[in-house]
């Protein structure tokens, strides 16, 4: 209730972002090699349990702010052992061909979690907070413990056959995420290929270093990809209630409701961005278009963005379906199809890791979006839409060498496919 409220405000988010960041590096590394089932559901209720202590402090009185920036960190620290595991879990079930439009789905759920977390949270906002954070805490860890009773990590632990992570030959480069063939998702090759192809052995394979994750073709370039478009889609989320009161002169509720259709929007864009992908096999390139067409359309959201409830409801959805899309995709399929790169030979303990490496840098960029929104901010508004604006751009530029190696295997395939069919045509005319 003092001037500095800002300032402290500022501290606890960046004390949750900053552990969760730092956190992240480490957990996948622990993921690979516990039971993801165990691991997943700890953590839960230890996360529980840091958010309900939380807000106890308000029902215990207590007005120490190192308290609350210690159950951040805590916090922060323990959630790290969520994305890693679910992405690793699924992506342990379902195989390359619909990977991208089941995991943009599937993601839905983070949006679907904000809105819901922000709903809930507001019942008691204005009269005993601490019940914010304590019925929150008692649901998430209800769930992780309805985890550890019912989650399956593996297709092979119920008698499943395992999904198929690789839907092309292997003749390929072996420096690509994709093949120089053509598209991941072409079906054009035949399923000879991968009946000829000799069998790994079926020893436990040991799982992989964080360098040798560092060292699979695109983790390094959609990793730092990433750090720009969190970096984008969290000021977002951190910001966007406010921007909405100062220039569009809402009021504090209608300006919460309004920021969900954010969340709506990335819904929109994850499986938007997965179903694309999906079908052109080029998962960097429906990153990059993406984040092309976002840019200009932030610019346009300053501008005229508040000018109307209609076109600041259009504004708002366009640009979390751009904003959030490509970020729902990396962290999703993306991860999963490098956490079963072919360079790994069969060794599938590298999901998490993965995951960890590539959402642990995102992270970084979700603790700095915020700190320079709110550093920025005090110079104007336009100020730190020229800031989204450029960290999207560095986001898109980051992914042009993994772009051209997509482009190059369309052109590769397509030519191959036109020197098939004029092969034919002359074969055909000969035997006439």
């Amino acid at each position: 209730d003092q001037d500095n409220y800002k300032e402290l405000f500022g501290a606890l988010d960046n004390a949750f972002l900053v552990a969760y960041a730092i956190g992240m590096f480490i957990s996948g590394i622990f993921g690979e090699r516990l039971p993801l089932r165990y691991y997943l559901s700890g953590g839960m209720v230890l996360s529980g349990l840091f958010t309900a202590l939380f807000g106890l402090g308000y029902f215990w009185d207590i007005h120490v702010l190192w308290y609350f920036i210690i159950m951040q960190v805590c916090n922060g620290l323990v959630q790290t052992t969520g994305w890693p595991s679910v992405v690793a879990c699924v992506g342990n079930w379902f195989g390359k061909g619909k990977r991208g439009l089941i995991m943009g789905i599937w993601n839905s759920h983070t949006s679907v979690g904000n809105i819901l977390g922000s709903l809930i949270a507001g019942i008691w906002v204005s009269s005993k907070w601490g019940l914010s954070f304590i019925v929150p805490g008692i649901i998430i860890a209800a769930v992780g413990v309805a985890c550890f009773f019912f989650l399956v990590e593996h297709p092979d632990d119920v008698g499943c056959s395992p999904p198929l992570h690789h839907v092309m030959s292997e003749e390929k480069d072996p420096e690509g995420v994709t093949s120089d063939d053509g598209p991941l998702g072409t079906s054009g090759h035949s399923s000879t290929e991968h009946l000829e192809s000799p069998k790994e052995p079926s020893e436990e394979p040991e799982a992989i270093s964080f360098l040798g994750a560092l060292r699979i073709p695109g983790v390094v370039e959609f990793s730092l990809c990433l750090l720009f478009a969190k970096l984008v889609s969290y000021t977002f989320l951190y910001w966007l209630p406010l921007y909405i009161v100062n220039v569009a002169h809402f009021g504090a509720k209608e300006a919460g409701d309004l920021s969900t259709l954010f969340d709506v929007g990335g819904i929109l864009g994850g499986i938007f961005a997965g179903l694309i992908s999906d079908y052109s096999g080029g998962r960097a390139t429906t990153c990059c278009a993406m984040l092309v067409v976002a840019a200009p359309m932030l610019f346009l959201y300053n501008r005229i963005g508040q000018t109307g409830i209609g076109t600041s409801i259009a504004m708002l959805i366009v640009c979390g379906a751009l904003v959030n899309g490509p970020y729902a995709l990396i962290t999703t399929a993306v991860s999963a199809d490098l956490g079963t790169h072919e360079s790994l030979k069969g060794n599938a303990k590298a999901l998490s890791t993965v995951t960890a490496i590539i959402d642990g840098t995102g992270s970084v960029g979700a603790a700095l979006g915020p700190l320079l929104a709110g550093l920025i901010s005090p110079t104007g508004w336009n100020n730190v839409f020229y800031m989204l604006i450029a960290a999207d751009v560095l986001a898109c530029l980051l992914l042009a060498r993994v772009v051209v190696k997509e482009v190059r295997g369309w052109c590769g395939y397509m030519a191959r496919k036109r020197g098939s069919s004029v092969q034919l045509t002359e074969s055909v005319l000969d035997g006439k």
